[in-house]
């Protein structure tokens, strides 16, 4: 098998693992607060070893350090909406709300650079849009989990754009490392807060909880990075992009096929569907064309 090929197939494994996180999510029997703070414990822990055995010979400054934390606190909030969309609606409703990054960023990124909109991005953003206002207009039932899953998407997007420039500075197990260890200790100090107001103890994950809290960790987060990397060093960024597209889609069918959600779903979902998915289909081509132009 040619190496081009086995990064093809890295790829794919790694946006299907990627699709897993919302299911998983959804079988795990804890608050998305709770859930997010055991997922980056058990991530740091092994991300931290790993980052000692192969850091980069230049030291990272500790202003540095704190700004990938920094990040890291916005990480975590966007965890924590994600599953907190999961629990109060369902997989499907988280999954289609991230669509929304889209239109976030398209304005979020112009404003923060100073740079012009760039009205195509704009457009296809807004039909996104349009689409998660169809389901929220018909599926009453689901406003304050699609509500959540917004807020999630607008933190997806803010921390995405910080982290573009920052990609060209540190290498990626520094800041995934630094932005884990910042996401979790901002997570503890939220517990440490909530219990000692309300005087309860401390949750701790069942043993079915925990299987599937280590599976989300090491095999969704560590591993899915890792063959990310290592697809990314045969595949160009655009082919890794378009891929990306399959996500929600492999998270849906997971999410009807474990959990019959298509049940709770009502016109307004698929007409959603149909608006978010021609979307995505206008991205593409857009993104082809510029590619056939280079």
């Amino acid at each position: 098998m040619s190496s081009f090929k086995r990064a093809l197939i890295q790829l794919h494994i790694f946006v299907f693992l990627a699709g897993l996180t919302a299911p998983i999510g959804n079988l795990i029997q804890l608050n998305g607060l709770v859930l997010v703070f055991y997922r980056m414990l058990l991530t740091v822990l092994a991300l931290v070893p790993i980052y000692l055995l192969h850091q980069d010979s230049t030291k990272v400054p500790l202003k540095e350090k704190g700004r990938l934390m920094s990040i890291g606190v916005l990480i975590a909030i966007h965890w924590v909406c994600f599953y907190g969309s999961i629990k109060l609606a369902n997989v499907s409703i988280a999954l289609v709300c991230i669509s929304s990054v889209g239109i976030f960023t398209a304005i979020i990124e112009p404003i923060i650079f100073k740079t012009k909109f760039i009205w195509n991005d704009i457009f296809i953003g807004v039909l996104s849009l349009v689409g998660i206002f169809c389901i929220f207009q018909f599926d009453i039932q689901f406003r304050t989990g699609i509500l959540v899953g917004l807020a999630s998407a607008f933190f997806a997007s803010i921390f995405t754009i910080i982290n573009k420039r920052l990609t060209t500075q540190h290498t990626t197990q520094t800041i995934q490392t630094f932005e884990m260890m910042g996401g979790l200790g901002f997570l503890t100090l939220v517990i440490i807060g909530i219990n000692a107001y309300q005087k309860s103890p401390f949750i701790l994950p069942t043993k079915t909880d925990w299987i599937w809290l280590i599976l989300l960790s090491l095999v969704c987060t560590v591993l899915a990075n890792h063959l990310m990397l290592n697809a990314l060093k045969k595949v160009s960024a655009f082919t890794m992009n378009v891929t990306l597209n399959l996500e929600p889609v492999y998270g849906i069918i997971i999410a009807i096929v474990l959990f019959q959600e298509q049940k709770q779903m009502g016109k307004g979902f698929y007409l959603g569907i149909l608006l978010i998915a021609i979307s995505v289909l206008l991205q593409m081509i857009r993104v082809l064309r510029q590619q056939n132009h280079k």
